[in-house]
């Protein structure tokens, strides 16, 4: 098996109401390659986020008395740690510097995902600019993949990647927060391994694998190249509808044994 991660180059800075898909079509064929069936294009998160216009201004946040406490422990600007707190479930972790929640999707990340890094509106104020997650990663990879194959008659996959940290190891990976047109968590329990040893625990967080790589591919700082082609990869189809998206991936909090 071969596979290939390929960075897209030439997509533009990508501003509120862009069409994604029409812009990783072109860049794609800019390249000279054509997108193929099977093919994955991992996409990160920030520039879905800017199509969507999920730009949020600090200063038209109202702090609460809960966010300015929390403020003082951790050492953050209210409106901010406010801003994290209505885009959470519940704050999991705190400490000086360092706040992590549950997002509303069920990410356990730093800041809700909230970020302002490489991010400008008009060149203006951009430390009181921040851009927030999709509302629905899963909904946004599902209608690129779609666009595509309506352009192109090509079913592919998508990944919407993040970067997140993790516990037990420093430094953070891509990881999906959307997926649209394969299976996220390949499931092999009660397949066998070389030896005919059932298997009776290994599931493979497939999408994650490919965010990673592609992360790696993409960059941090200053690349611009936020679309990663991913071929030789086969995704499968979910067999059932609770299979599909990014929920797989997801540990249940109840089965989470370090909450």
């Amino acid at each position: 098996m071969e596979l290939r991660l390929n960075a897209v180059s030439g997509m533009p800075m990508v501003e509120p109401g862009d069409d994604v898909a029409a812009l990783i079509v072109s860049a794609v064929e800019a390249m000279g390659e054509n997108l193929q069936n099977d093919d994955v294009i991992v996409i990160a998160q920030k520039i879905i986020s800017k199509a969507e216009n999920r730009y949020l201004d600090l200063r038209t946040v109202i702090p609460s008395k809960e966010a300015e406490k929390l403020a003082v422990e951790v050492d953050k600007d209210p409106r901010k740690v406010q801003a994290i707190l209505n885009e959470s479930n519940e704050v999991v972790r705190k400490r000086e510097g360092v706040l992590i929640v549950e997002q509303k999707l069920g990410f356990v990340q730093a800041n809700a995902g909230i970020d302002q890094s490489n991010i400008t509106q008009d060149g203006e104020d951009d430390d009181y600019t921040c851009l927030l997650l999709p509302v629905d990663p899963d909904l946004s990879a599902a209608n690129i993949r779609d666009s595509i194959q309506e352009r192109l008659g090509v079913t592919v996959g998508v990944i919407i990647n993040d970067s997140i940290g993790r516990a037990w190891r420093n430094g953070s990976l891509g990881l999906a927060i959307g997926v649209a047109g394969f299976t996220a968590l390949e499931d092999y329990i009660g397949q066998t391994d070389i030896y005919g040893r059932e298997l009776v625990v290994t599931q493979v967080a497939a999408a994650d694998e490919l965010a990673a790589g592609a992360s790696l591919v993409m960059g941090q700082t200053s690349e611009k190249t936020p679309v990663v082609l991913v071929r030789g990869y086969k995704p499968n189809e979910p067999d059932e509808p609770e299979l599909a998206g990014v929920k797989p991936l997801i540990r249940p909090k109840e089965m989470d044994l370090f909450r």
